[in-house]
C-alpha cells in the first residue's frame, strides 16, 4: 500500500482472536482438489460487459495514458503516466517538502523517490504514478490503483474494480486555493468515465491530515468510515458512480 495523504479502507468487523473459536481447536486438511473448487466457488464473477467492449485484463487500469484531458474551473487538467527519466528530480523535490514528507514519508535523495516509483512501474499495472498537468504545467503528483487487487481491500468490503486514488500537490501556490478539490475531482471523474467498470474510487487519507480530507470531501467524496491501516488511522472516501451528479 503505498504510503500517501490520499487512500481508502473500511472495517468490515472485529478480526477473530486467538483461542476464540473451533477453528484453533482443529486441524483439517482437505485434498487439493476440493480446495480448488472452493477457491473457485469464491471468485467473484466477472460483470457482464457489453457486447464489443474491449476486455482490459491484460491493462488494468484501461489505458490510462490516453485518457483524455478535462476542461475545469482552474484550466485544462490532464493525467499523464510519471517517466523517470524526466520528472524524478521534480517529484524528489516536491516529496521533500516538509508538509509533504510529513505524510508520504519519502523526503531523502532522488535514489528514494526512485525506488517507490519503480515499485509502480515495474509493476503489474495495477498502481500507476502519473503528473497532474494545469494547463501543461506539472503541479501535482497522482497514483491511481486498483483499490480491489491492493493490500487495502483486505481493510474494507472491496468491489470489482474499485479504484483507488493518491494525491499530493506540489506547489505552495496550489495549495488551500480550492485548486487541490478541483483537480481531484477532475481526476475522480476522469477514473469513472474511463473504466466503465468502476462503481467507486477510493481514497484513504490519514485522519491527521485535515487539509486532505476537505480536499476529498469538497471533491465529492463520502465519508465512510474510520479504518486502521498498518501506517495510519485513516478517513476512508468514496466517490460513487451514482451519486456523481449529485455531490
Amino acid at each position: 500500500m503505498p504510503p500517501t495523504d490520499a487512500s481508502t479502507d473500511t472495517g468490515a468487523g472485529p478480526a477473530p482472536q486467538p483461542g476464540g473459536g473451533v477453528e484453533d481447536t482443529l486441524d483439517l486438511r482437505l485434498p487439493e482438489e476440493l480446495l480448488a473448487l472452493f477457491r473457485k466457488d469464491e471468485m467473484p464473477a466477472e460483470p457482464h460487459r457489453p457486447a464489443g467492449e474491449e476486455d482490459s485484463s491484460g491493462d488494468l487500469l484501461d489505458n490510462l495514458a490516453d485518457w483524455a484531458p478535462v476542461t475545469t474551473s482552474v484550466g485544462l487538467f490532464q493525467l499523464v503516466p510519471v517517466r523517470i527519466d524526466r520528472d524524478l528530480s521534480l517529484l524528489t523535490r516536491w516529496m521533500n517538502d516538509p508538509a509533504v514528507a510529513a505524510f508520504w514519508e519519502l523526503a531523502g535523495p532522488e535514489s528514494v523517490t526512485a525506488a517507490h516509483l519503480r515499485a509502480q512501474l515495474d509493476g503489474d499495472g495495477r498502481s500507476i504514478p502519473c503528473l497532474g498537468l494545469l494547463d501543461g504545467t506539472p503541479m501535482s503528483y497522482f497514483e491511481i490503483y486498483r483499490a480491489d487487487l491492493d493490500p487495502l481491500a483486505r481493510h474494507y468490503p472491496a468491489r470489482p474494480h474499485d479504484t483507488g486514488i493518491h494525491l499530493l500537490i506540489g506547489g505552495v501556490a496550489d495549495r488551500g486555493r480550492g485548486i487541490g478539490s478541483t483537480v481531484l475531482k477532475a481526476a475522480a471523474d476522469l477514473v469513472l468515465e474511463s473504466r466503465s467498470r468502476c462503481a467507486r474510487v477510493i481514497a484513504e487519507p490519514d485522519l491527521r491530515n485535515t487539509p486532505s480530507v476537505s480536499a476529498f470531501l469538497s471533491a465529492g467524496f463520502r465519508f465512510f468510515a474510520e479504518v486502521d491501516l498498518p501506517d495510519k488511522r485513516a478517513a476512508l472516501m468514496v466517490r460513487d458512480r451514482v451519486l456523481r451528479n449529485l455531490l
